[in-house]
C-alpha cells in the first residue's frame, strides 16, 4: 500500500494567510471535517504571507492533528497574489481550489464548482453577484462594500473583462493543468491577481463558468476598499499593456467557442 503522503490527492486547497491566527483555525477545521466526511483525498496548503502574528504556529498545531494540512512560509509579506501563486505551484491535486482564510465562502460551496467542471468548464469561479438576487442563496455584505463593488465592476467591464459579474470572490476551482498553465505566467502579487488570472484565461481560450455561491462578509478584512480598488484598476491597465506586448499570448490557437458565453452582468461585491 502506497503511503497517503505519496499519493496524488484528488483536491488541493490553497489558503493564503496574512495575520490570520485568530480566524484561520475554525476555517481549517471545518474544511478538514467536510472533506473527510466526503472521503475526498486532499491536501490543504496554507501559505503564510510573512505574518507578524502567530499564524504559522496555529497552522503547525493544526498540521499535528491533520496530516493533510501543510504550512508554506514566505520570507516577507509579498501579497495575496504571490501567496496564491506559490501555493498553486506546490499543489499536486487533480483539482485545485484557492479560498480565503476568513471562510466567507463556506467550503460546502465546493460542490457547486465541482459540478461546473464536471459539465465541461476549465475553471469555475464563485460569484456573489450572481447569488445576490437569487432567493436560493444568501449574500451578506455591508452596504458600502456592495456600492463600491458595483462601481468597481462597472470599471472592470469597461477596461476589458466583460461579462464576468464578480472577479474578486476568493473561491476559485481549476483543473490542475489549467492552474499550472495560468500561474506559470501570472506576475501580479497583490489583490489584482484575480483580474490578471481571468484575463489570461480568456486570452488562452479556457472555458470559465461563474457559479453563484453563499457568502458572508467577515470582520477583519485586509482589503482597503478605496485604496486597493484604485490600485487594482491601475493594475488592470498594466495587464492590458502586457497583453499587447504578447506576454499572455496563448500557446496554441483556442478552439472556437472555448470560452463560456456571458452570464448576466450583476453588481460585484468585494
Amino acid at each position: 500500500m502506497v503511503p497517503c503522503s505519496t499519493q496524488t490527492p484528488s483536491l488541493s486547497i490553497i489558503v493564503p494567510a496574512y495575520n490570520e491566527a485568530c480566524r484561520l483555525l475554525p476555517v481549517l477545521q471545518r474544511t478538514v471535517t467536510y472533506l473527510n466526511q466526503r472521503r475526498l483525498s486532499h491536501e490543504i496548503l496554507v501559505i503564510d504571507d510573512g505574518s507578524e502574528d502567530h499564524t504559522a504556529q496555529a497552522v503547525e498545531r493544526m498540521a499535528q492533528r491533520s496530516f493533510q494540512v501543510r504550512l508554506i512560509q514566505l520570507s516577507c509579506n509579498m501579497g495575496k497574489g504571490a501567496a496564491v501563486r506559490r501555493g498553486m505551484q506546490a499543489a499536486r491535486g487533480t483539482l485545485q481550489l484557492f479560498m480565503d482564510a476568513d471562510g466567507a465562502t463556506p467550503i460546502e460551496e465546493l460542490a457547486r464548482l465541482e459540478s461546473a467542471l464536471a459539465s465541461g468548464a476549465d475553471l469555475a469561479i464563485g460569484s456573489r453577484a450572481l447569488a445576490a438576487h437569487n432567493p436560493h442563496y444568501t449574500v451578506r455584505a455591508r452596504w458600502h462594500r456592495s456600492a463600491l463593488g458595483t462601481i468597481f465592476n462597472a470599471l472592470v467591464q469597461r477596461l476589458g473583462l466583460r461579462h464576468i459579474a464578480d472577479t474578486q470572490c476568493g473561491f476559485k476551482l481549476f483543473r490542475r493543468s489549467v492552474a499550472q498553465d495560468l500561474f506559470s505566467v501570472t506576475c501580479v502579487d497583490g489583490y489584482a491577481f484575480d483580474l490578471e488570472l481571468l484575463y489570461i484565461a480568456r486570452q488562452r481560450g479556457y472555458r470559465i463558468t461563474e457559479v453563484p455561491v453563499n457568502w458572508t462578509d467577515q470582520p477583519g478584512s485586509k482589503v482597503r476598499l478605496w485604496r486597493d480598488g484604485f490600485f487594482m484598476l491601475h493594475e488592470l491597465t498594466a495587464i492590458r499593456k502586457r497583453e499587447a506586448h504578447g506576454l499572455y499570448r496563448p500557446r496554441s490557437r483556442p478552439a472556437p467557442g472555448a470560452v463560456e458565453p456571458a452570464w448576466t452582468s450583476e453588481p460585484s461585491h468585494f
